[in-house]
């Protein structure tokens, strides 16, 4: 199992059928509640001394019982959940204690304090719902993200899951095999069968369905044991979860296993689907505790069972991250690949300092080189040293006095600018400016640990304002970016 964040709250969604729920409040608040409660088809209970005129007149015998009153502990009696929604405080807090002790979930409007469950903006596209919350915090941000879903998830959502529904039992018998099962549906609501349902037409999408079953259960009937599975090459980014792109967050929730590099953050790999196997192959300088012929034998592996699987690359997969040789085995393999590109180290470092890689009149040219490995030593230094251009260092942290030496050793002058951009994108990411004489023991002072990337040539100057703000932000107690 990965690692899994803490949360503050489960996001759970009660069954609240014909079950009693108390309201202690009489106001316009309790009403939208109470609405909330009425269409989850609960039994209201509302505790208060008078009603507002909202709640007067929107009456339902049937489902809601008043009893004019100041709360007191009995009236939770019978009761399976409890909203405090007056103006008062102290009755707020005597709600939550007296739900407390009796081991009831309380939500005290607007009091995430007093409260044990949280209230969540909802997106309602029956029977599928979509929840957002801030564990209290901001309610305000949780109703803005909840519009824009509202924008996003098209209308007749909630017919495509009825949909669903109605077919499960059919396709779980047909077939009984759960990866196979899980290919079927994600075929199918990418499919025409899905838009057949949004449109409105479920007799064309039932018959789509019922074609698309009947081949998928043929082909397992005629060829049981030879199904071959794919391999998605993913670029991770520099760690931001933000930097990935849609087509690597689809794939990412379709991938059976992944297979995840050292470089790979934690918060990217929780936007992994819950249920797929994770395999670290995390290798390290002078430390492959996973060798790259093991993590092609565990390509091969899974792909061969059938399996959706995601090599998970930190940066770009074709820029320092052997994709090509993946590539090449799983072709040889005849195992189909898709690849999507990620953004590499050297251009989330660069947007994250604010340099130009590239700039008219001073860096008419870039070149990324890594400069670690059995190639470093065959590195064109002469080419390197020459001014205007920018030269990026991947995994140069440890070789930096030896990077220095040689690029002064081909006529690199002491003053061209150097920056270190340690933890580019991530919490924590620190900009260090400097020259080729002062890169190094800057490095030193700040003890600067990987992942982290060494920038040379002009447009490193500008990393010292960047560096500047970062330490004002320090001072005033801001943290960085």
């Amino acid at each position: 199992m990965g690692i899994v964040p803490d949360m503050d709250l489960l996001p759970v969604f009660l069954d609240l059928r014909d079950r009693q729920v108390l309201v202690v409040g009489g106001g316009a608040i309790a009403m939208r509640k109470i609405e909330l409660l009425l269409a989850a088809q609960a039994k209201v209970r509302i505790v208060a001394p008078s009603l507002g005129s909202p709640l007067a007149v929107a009456w339902d015998a049937t489902r809601i019982e008043y009893q004019a009153a100041t709360f007191e502990p009995r009236h939770l009696d019978g009761v399976v959940f409890v909203i405090a929604a007056t103006d008062q405080s102290a009755v707020n807090d005597a709600v939550a204690r007296a739900a407390g002790a009796r081991g009831l979930f309380v939500n005290v409007v607007d009091d995430a304090g007093r409260s044990t469950a949280v209230m969540p903006a909802i997106v309602d596209r029956s029977p599928l719902l979509v929840a957002v919350g801030t564990a209290g915090r901001s309610p305000t941000l949780a109703r803005r993200l909840r519009a824009q879903l509202e924008a996003w998830l098209p209308a007749r959502l909630g017919s495509l899951a009825r949909f669903a529904g109605e077919h499960r039992e059919r396709v779980r018998q047909a077939l009984p095999d759960l990866d196979r099962r899980r290919r079927f549906w994600d075929g199918f609501f990418t499919g025409p069968g899905s838009a057949a349902v949004l449109a409105g037409n479920d007799a064309d999408a039932a018959r789509l369905l019922s074609e698309q079953l009947q081949q998928m259960a043929q082909a397992h009937t005629t060829q049981p044991d030879t199904s071959t599975g794919e391999v998605y090459l993913i670029g991770a980014g520099p760690g931001d979860p933000d930097l990935l792109t849609v087509r690597a967050l689809q794939l990412l929730q379709q991938a059976d296993v992944v297979l995840f590099d050292r470089l790979v953050s934690e918060p990217v790999l929780q936007r992994v689907r819950r249920d797929a196997l994770r395999i670290d192959v995390g290798k390290q300088s002078g430390n492959h505790r996973v060798t790259q012929e093991r993590i092609h034998a565990l390509l091969l592996e899974h792909a061969r069972q059938g399996k959706r699987v995601a090599r998970l690359k930190g940066g770009d997969p074709f820029i320092f991250g052997r994709g090509g040789e993946e590539v090449d085995l799983l072709r040889q393999a005849g195992i189909p690949v898709i690849s999507v590109p990620g953004v590499t180290a050297a251009l989330g470092a660069a947007a994250a300092a604010s340099l130009p890689l590239t700039q008219r009149g001073i860096a008419p040219s870039v070149t990324f080189v890594t400069a670690t490995g059995d190639g470093a030593a065959d590195l064109n230094w002469h080419a390197l040293a020459q001014p205007l251009q920018t030269v990026v260092f991947y995994m140069g942290v440890a070789q930096l006095p030896r990077i220095v030496e040689h690029l002064r050793a081909e006529g690199a002058p002491a003053d061209r600018p150097a920056a270190i951009v340690e933890r580019a994108t991530l919490p924590g990411q620190r900009v260090m400016a400097g020259t080729l004489a002062t890169i190094a023991q800057v490095a030193q002072r700040a003890q600067v640990v990987a992942p982290a990337l060494l920038i040379v040539g002009e447009v490193a100057s500008r990393a010292v304002q960047t560096a500047a703000l970062a330490q004002s932000q320090f001072v005033a107690g801001v943290s960085q970016p």
